[in-house]
């Protein structure tokens, strides 16, 4: 962390109890104090946190050495110029009273804090829009808090109509209730999902139409909400990784490796270099992997049929190899905290290299047909245009942040697992349209194979897992051979990794974006609390500032574009 932007943050908020976790400056303040801090951090220059990342709370109900509060709200901001990472955590002593919204200063706020008060039950003052959003209209009581009961179900009956919502969208745009009542109007409503091709998952997009122009849009989302943090709790950290394979399904291993990521830095694991290159190779391969699905599906969107089997089937084909690396095809949970579950088999080398020049081969192939094509220019270029100020300000992060002209990218600006070392470029488009954000992934992987022949060329011999029989578990000759490596075998099995006390987050450049863990451990074998930071939600969240204006066809485009997994969006 920057010791002069520590310094600088608390001379600034002398009243805040200030201290540095990891790469993170962490601000205590009082909750009548929340809203100019907030607003100090994001608006004056020396600070600029301009990217509110996510907002969480925490219910220390159970917690060994419980705060004041029962509750404590934490904002996690950030300023991606100069690599500064700020949390802001205040104590809720009232959750029906609540705190500030923060809806004024951030978009992202608008899905996070609906979020924190669906999970928690803890309200905003001046959110505009404080609704249920992952559990269903219908839910009774807030499944995080600590006395709620993890097998308690309920059933939805009644369909959520958004009438409530849209025509309050609508009169942000000037559309009122005597405009919809004329019966002259051309204004229509249309659903479209949650059960729906062009949604490529279960999500539902209310949009009221004057013909085929969108001038509102209310999206709602958790169809496939499956209690991914509450289920977290009752796990040890290495049970949790096969949850992680379920977020992104499209570049599965890119969960394992964050979350195992995530754990490491807190525990103060460094893992072996060979380790390291092979996190690398198998992030990028998976993070073009993910960009095969994209651009497949958003080409079909298109009517470019052709285009899906030219890039589809390579994924396809990647699914051999990788079943020959990790054991699986889609969901391998290879990783392990302190290393990997095992080592890649002799000869695999050649074998990922026929299938980046399989890839390679894909993507000229589909590129000859769209590149120059005067239908997919007409159709993406100047069209759900996103400007940098605006994508930043909703929570935008990955390519879709980047396509809007941001050159953020967490390898390069927080690099980790020796990224500063490999020489690759980080694409940035110019106008923020469904062009930029579809040929942006073209071009990603192009970096993420020239990233991989690096570490091909590089990677070293060597262990693959640190020696710490508090992390790792022993190799089975040693649990079939000596009591001591049973009795290591039996604590990890059942007790699970024993991470210190304390509260961090971690993050890592995921497919979508910033995909980040903020953890808090009371000591023991599970985390007492474990949030994701999934890049899609927020993207999710300013959904309907690229498309209305524009038309219901190129909201499908669109949706393709942005690359939405219901799994990540979800949870």
């Amino acid at each position: 962390m920057n010791t002069t932007a520590l310094e600088k943050i608390q001379a600034a908020f002398p009243d805040a109890i200030c201290k540095v976790v990891l790469e993170s400056v962490v601000l205590d303040v009082r909750p009548e104090n929340l809203e100019s801090t907030l607003s100090r951090l994001k608006n004056e220059p020396e600070f600029n946190c301009g990217l509110m990342v996510d907002v969480t709370a925490i219910d220390y109900l159970e917690y060994p050495q419980p705060p004041a509060a029962r509750f404590y709200v934490v904002y996690t901001l950030r300023n991606w110029e100069k690599n500064i990472l700020v949390q802001v955590r205040t104590p809720v002593l009232d959750p029906q009273a609540g705190i500030t919204s923060a809806t004024h200063l951030w978009g992202a706020a608008l899905f996070g804090e609906r979020e924190v008060y669906d999970q928690y039950g803890i309200h905003f003052q001046g959110h505009p829009d404080l609704r249920r959003i992952l559990n269903h209209w219908q839910f009774e009581g807030h499944p995080l808090r600590k006395d709620y009961p993890i097998g308690k179900g309920q059933i939805c009956y009644e369909t959520d109509s958004l009438e409530k919502e849209i025509r309050a969208r609508l009169a942000k745009k000037g559309v009122d209730d005597a405009t919809l009542k004329d019966i002259n109007t051309q204004v229509m409503f249309l659903n479209l999902g949650p059960s729906h091709p062009a949604t490529h998952g279960a999500i539902r997009i209310l949009t009221a139409l004057d013909g085929e122009t969108i001038l509102a849009n209310v999206n709602e989302v958790g169809y496939l909400h499956r209690g991914f943090e509450k289920t977290a709790e009752n796990r040890t950290y290495n049970q949790i990784i096969p949850l992680t394979d379920r977020l992104n399904y499209c570049s599965s291993m890119l969960n394992n490796i964050a979350y195992a990521k995530a754990v490491e830095s807190w525990l103060g694991v460094t893992i072996t270099e060979r380790a390291q290159f092979m996190r690398v190779v198998l992030s990028e391969f998976y993070r073009v992997l993910d960009h095969l699905v994209c651009l497949a599906a958003a080409l079909v969107d298109m009517g470019g049929l052709t285009n899906y089997w030219y890039l589809y089937n390579e994924k396809e084909a990647a699914y051999d190899l990788i079943s020959r690396l990790t054991g699986a095809r889609l969901t391998s949970s290879f990783t392990r905290i302190g290393g990997m579950y095992r080592d890649f088999y002799d000869g695999w080398e050649k074998d990922l290299e026929v299938q980046l020049r399989g890839i390679e081969k894909g993507i000229g192939d589909s590129l000859k047909l769209v590149e120059t094509n005067r239908i997919v220019h007409d159709r993406t270029q100047g069209v759900c245009i996103l400007t940098a100020e605006t994508a930043l300000n909703y929570g935008f992060t990955g390519p879709t942040l980047r396509a809007s002209g941001v050159p953020f990218d967490l390898r390069k600006d927080a690099p980790y697992y020796n990224y500063e070392s490999f020489d690759f470029e980080v694409p940035v488009g110019s106008n923020g349209d469904i062009y930029d954000r579809f040929m942006i992934r073209f071009y990603e992987m192009a970096q993420s194979i020239r990233i991989i022949r690096q570490a091909m060329k590089h990677i070293p011999e060597g262990p693959i897992n640190i020696k710490d029989s508090q992390v790792v578990l022993p190799a089975k000759q040693q649990v079939y051979s000596n009591i001591e490596g049973l009795a290591n075998h039996f604590k990890l099995i059942f007790e699970g990794v024993k991470a210190p006390a304390g509260e961090w987050y971690d993050s890592f450049e995921a497919a979508n974006g910033e995909l980040g863990f903020h953890f808090v451990s009371d000591g023991s074998g599970k985390p007492y609390k474990l949030k994701v930071r999934p890049p899609c939600f927020y993207i999710m969240g300013g959904f309907h500032k690229m498309v209305e204006g524009n038309m219901i066809a190129d909201a499908v485009i669109n949706l393709s574009c942005i690359n939405i997994i219901g799994g990540e969006l979800d949870r």
